[in-house]
């Protein structure tokens, strides 16, 4: 055990609390031009996915498209400065739609950030006491189930833009769900399905065409520029979501930073809502803390290296506790921008920092 503390020491960590690990192991390992080379071009990569990927999930979850890209900024650069996986890309993922959905509907856009901040904080609490490795115990059926009754549903959902279907509000249970939608099955737009057919068929192709361009950039931008040279009548950003700053309406995105914010409003924050929230937050925490292992896990397969759970549990909390307070929704490790990272060539978590400057610059030159 002396020789245990003694490295937490040498990493300056306060109360034994393992913070920053992927950081100062990189900085231990060296760092030299060349591997911030490698870091710019793979978080500049990481960047362009993340930003549909980022869109698409805030929108899946019922929450403006503006606060996915808030997430990918602050979790993101968090997570990578003070979690324990070199290589992790933190964000808004699929499978918390299943769980964000219903609290936006029953709490709103501020139940769904005050949850968020008390996951992040069941998250640390997890980290500090060495929870980490209870991860390597679950059993592989219960994660493959699981993750297929995530897609099953998260699929579910998105057939109602993909149909084009005139859906009034989504009900909360699964079959209700699926009621909805067959009662709607009239209202149904062979347009939009078409846009929508076009774009997964891209997304397939695309990796058998080029390996350098992220698939998901060749079919967004391929069929959105189609769709806008042909005039063909799709809702876009701009026409579906809209933004009041300072007495004027904005339509789409906000061409502004994440800016601090209360989670909870502008009221006081409440035992009582809290309490209503705990459930909710604790089903986030369990969660992230899943898929953010298994994502850090995946990604020792595939670079040789190890990460250090505890420290990832810690660091994940952190972005969570800091996220909502610049209009961050929940967020954990991102296989799918992870694996991407790694391809790209990341050499350090310096990647998800880039990653995180590329949004913020989307943002501020592109959005309007």
């Amino acid at each position: 055990m002396p020789g245990r503390r003694k490295s937490r020491e040498v990493l300056g960590l306060p109360g034994g609390l393992p913070l920053a690990v992927a950081l100062r192991r990189t900085a231990a390992g060296g760092y030299d031009l060349e591997a911030f080379g490698a870091d710019l071009f793979a978080g500049t990569v990481v960047g362009i996915v993340a930003l549909p990927l980022s869109m698409a999930l805030a929108i899946a979850v019922g929450a403006p498209p503006q606060h996915g890209l808030y997430t990918a900024i602050v979790a993101g650069t968090v997570a990578a400065l003070t979690g324990g996986s070199k290589f992790q890309v933190t964000g808004p993922t699929a499978a918390f739609v299943v769980v964000l959905g219903p609290i936006v509907s029953r709490f709103g856009l501020s139940g769904l950030l005050t949850a968020g901040l008390m996951a992040g904080l069941l998250l640390v609490g997890m980290g500090a006491a060495r929870l980490g490795r209870l991860v390597e115990f679950i059993p592989h059926p219960v994660t493959t189930g699981f993750t297929a009754g995530i897609a099953t549903v998260i699929a579910t959902l998105q057939l109602k833009d993909v149909l084009g279907l005139h859906v009034a509000r989504m009900p909360e249970r699964f079959p209700d769900k699926v009621a909805a939608l067959w009662a709607a099955r009239g209202s149904a737009s062979l347009v939009e399905c078409g846009v929508a057919a076009a774009t997964l068929a891209l997304l397939l192709l695309a990796p058998r065409l080029t390996r350098r361009v992220p698939a998901p950039l060749v079919a967004i931008g391929t069929v959105t520029f189609a769709a806008w040279a042909l005039g063909v009548p799709v809702d876009t950003l701009g026409t579906r979501f809209h933004t009041t700053i300072n007495g004027h309406e904005i339509a789409g995105i906000p061409p502004l930073p994440p800016l601090p914010r209360l989670p909870w409003g502008d009221g006081p924050l409440t035992f009582r809502l809290v309490e209503k929230l705990l459930p909710s937050a604790f089903a986030i925490a369990m969660l992230g803390a899943i898929e953010s292992l298994l994502s850090a896990v995946i990604a020792d397969g595939m670079t040789g290296k190890r990460h250090d759970p505890d420290a990832e549990l810690v660091g994940q909390g952190l972005a969570n506790i800091v996220a909502p307070f610049f209009g961050g929704i929940a967020a954990t490790g991102a296989l799918a921008r992870t694996a991407a990272n790694i391809r790209a060539g990341a050499r350090s978590p310096l990647a998800s920092v880039v990653h995180a400057i590329v949004v913020l610059a989307s943002i501020l030159l592109l959005a309007r």
